[in-house]
């Protein structure tokens, strides 16, 4: 009977689970998410295609080593390591919108501010409402213009591709630098802040299928820097004298007066985190400045 018992036990010792602990918990949750969006990316780019071409591939592998051919199973397992070189550069440019998109998520805000202004946004009323009237004076003349508006990504690449301007935002200064005809008008102007710090940039162009095959080259160009950044766009058409919107790899077409200063104004404000690591930083900044002088007196 004890011998019976002991032989239960034992086989239910098999089956207890084993010491579960916080930290067990916190992998598997990391683990599902990075599956998780993984397959998602996937999903939503070609990549899809080859992904179901490899398991196609997978499948006959294992069928392979179930009917034992050898000479089939040879070739797979020296081909393997060349066949992952080859997926990463056919996966080139989807790696590459990865890492771009993970680096746009901004996990880690700008903890300083360097600019020295104690607001809390990126530009002011004035220039929002400079950029409607700039916008909306140009489509009445159907101008076409680019202007992009950096927001935290950094747009210094793009900037250096074109000429340098340095100036505060006026619907006078827009509306010249994109009149025809003249030195400034072709590619794309790049602001920062309250200051349009480049004119005629280079922009990349989006290769976005879905995309209506209305759009021109402008159009294509303003969805194109809004996959890479988190920057705002705004386009005026050339050919319709319509404006719109590109941000997030999305364009909004045909918006009016109002939707473009609500847009702006939204896009004007900080997040509530950055607000506050912006106040700290004034005040550390005050503090020490308030140190220096004592030390000089």
């Amino acid at each position: 009977m004890e011998t019976i018992i002991e032989t239960i036990s034992d086989y239910f010792m098999w089956l207890t689970l084993p010491a579960f602990k916080i930290t067990d918990v916190l992998e598997i949750l990391i683990l599902a998410f990075l599956i998780y969006n993984i397959i998602r990316w996937i999903k939503y780019t070609r990549a899809w295609t080859l992904f179901k071409g490899l398991l196609v591939l997978l499948a006959f592998s294992i069928f392979a080593a179930i009917m034992q051919f050898d000479v089939i199973l040879w070739i797979i397992r020296n081909t393997i390591s060349v066949g992952i070189i080859a997926l990463v550069i056919l996966f080139q440019p989807e790696l590459r919108r990865a890492l771009e998109d993970l680096g746009k998520r901004n996990l880690f805000p700008k903890l300083i501010n360097f600019s020295g202004s104690d607001d809390n946004d990126r530009f002011s009323d004035r220039t929002i409402e400079e950029l409607v009237k700039a916008s909306y004076e140009l489509a009445r003349n159907k101008t076409g213009a680019l202007i992009v508006i950096e927001k935290n990504s950094s747009l210094i690449e793009y900037e250096k591709s074109g000429i340098p301007v340095d100036a505060i935002v006026s619907s006078q200064l827009l509306i010249n630098i994109f009149e025809h005809n003249t030195p400034l008008h072709d590619g794309a102007v790049i602001m920062r802040g309250d200051r349009i710090v480049s004119a005629t940039c280079y922009l990349p162009l989006s290769a976005n299928m879905s995309l209506s095959k209305e759009l021109g080259t402008r159009h294509r160009a303003a969805v194109g820097v809004s996959e890479v950044t988190d920057s705002l766009t705004i386009i005026v058409s050339e050919e319709t004298g319509r404006v719109s919107l590109a941000q997030d790899g999305k364009i909004i077409r045909n918006v009016d007066g109002g939707k473009l200063k609500s847009e702006l104004v939204k896009f004007q404000k900080l997040d509530p985190f950055a607000q506050e690591t912006k106040r700290k930083w004034q005040r550390v900044k005050k503090h020490l400045f308030r140190n220096k002088q004592d030390g000089d007196d």
